[in-house]
């Protein structure tokens, strides 16, 4: 097992971190998000890496999953939290990183939280450290705050092409987790709400990936399936990120096609289904023999 990081993944850090250190930049009020979208995804290009999954923007209640479909008219609010969260990759190897922006400085509690609680999990990445008891001091800390972590959205393990591989980084106290090992990735995301910390699948699905089953389908819909697997491989895409000629061809259509087929999946936007606001830090970080080396840090 490696001790240090890998070259392709320290530069997709690096990548990433600009990113959203540029985007930060350019959120305000009435700010078109597709705009945002489009921006940071040619960055990472112009940049030399690719999406590992589509730019999200999550505007105060929505908690994950959000990025622009195609004529998104939606706008940055005046007031509330905005999320940013990029994901870059370089021949496979996968930095994820995000922020959350208090537009009209009143919920800079939230901000703080998960960005101290971020900090703090950060800290206790050694080798041989339970995942659970970094879930109980990301609890701790946002609870400090008088806030509360969201359980059933956690940070994960990365791997090669596998922005999920397997373990997860909990945000509240968990028994029986694996252990953390020199070598490995993992993103770490700590969220606050004043909800009651879980969140629930919206109806609205902008972002869709492929599942990796080969049965093969009839005519125009084989042919998308067969598009999006040599395109976008094992990394998340967004709808409008296809296109098409035809005006006898239903977009739409051939991607419910796909998902009653099983051969992609959707991911819905996730939301706190009280309509309470959500914050959201992101870093990730490799273990080293003597702790954590943070591939995403901003300057």
């Amino acid at each position: 097992m490696t001790s240090s990081p890998c070259p392709e993944a320290v530069k997709a850090g690096q990548i990433a971190a600009r990113v959203l250190a540029e985007m930060r930049d350019m959120i305000e009020p009435h700010a078109r998000i597709i705009k945002l979208c489009t921006t940071a995804e040619k960055k990472i290009r112009d940049y030399g890496g690719l999406p590992a999954f589509p730019f999200n923007v999550s505007i105060n209640h929505i908690a994950a999953h959000s990025t622009s479909p195609r004529g998104d008219r939606s706008e940055v609010p005046e007031f509330g939290l905005v999320k940013l969260d990029v994901g870059v990759h370089v021949d496979g190897w996968i930095a994820d990183t995000a922020l959350t922006v208090d537009i009209d400085g009143t919920l800079e509690g939230f901000v703080a939280a998960t960005e101290d609680a971020l900090h703090e999990a950060i800290a206790m990445f050694q080798p041989g450290v339970s995942l659970g008891d970094v879930g109980k001091k990301i609890e701790e800390v946002i609870k400090e705050y008088g806030l509360v972590p969201i359980s059933n959205l956690t940070g994960h393990n990365i791997k090669r092409n596998r922005l999920h591989a397997g373990k997860h980084v909990p945000n509240t106290r968990e028994r029986r987790t694996p252990l953390i090992e020199v070598g490995e990735y993992y993103a770490i995301e700590p969220y606050a709400t004043t909800g009651t910390g879980t969140v629930v699948d919206s109806e609205y699905v902008y972002i869709f990936g492929n599942t990796g089953i080969d049965e093969p389908l009839q005519g125009t819909t084989e042919k998308l399936r067969l598009f999006l697997r040599k395109k976008y491989g094992p990394f998340p895409f967004a709808s409008r990120w296809i296109g098409t000629k035809s005006e006898d061809i239903d977009l739409m259509d051939e991607l419910k096609a796909l998902l009653k087929a099983r051969a992609i999946v959707g991911y819905p936007l996730q939301i706190d289904k009280k309509g309470r606001p959500i914050s959201q830090s992101e870093h990730t970080v490799f273990v080293a023999e003597d702790g954590p080396v943070v591939l995403t840090k901003r300057d």
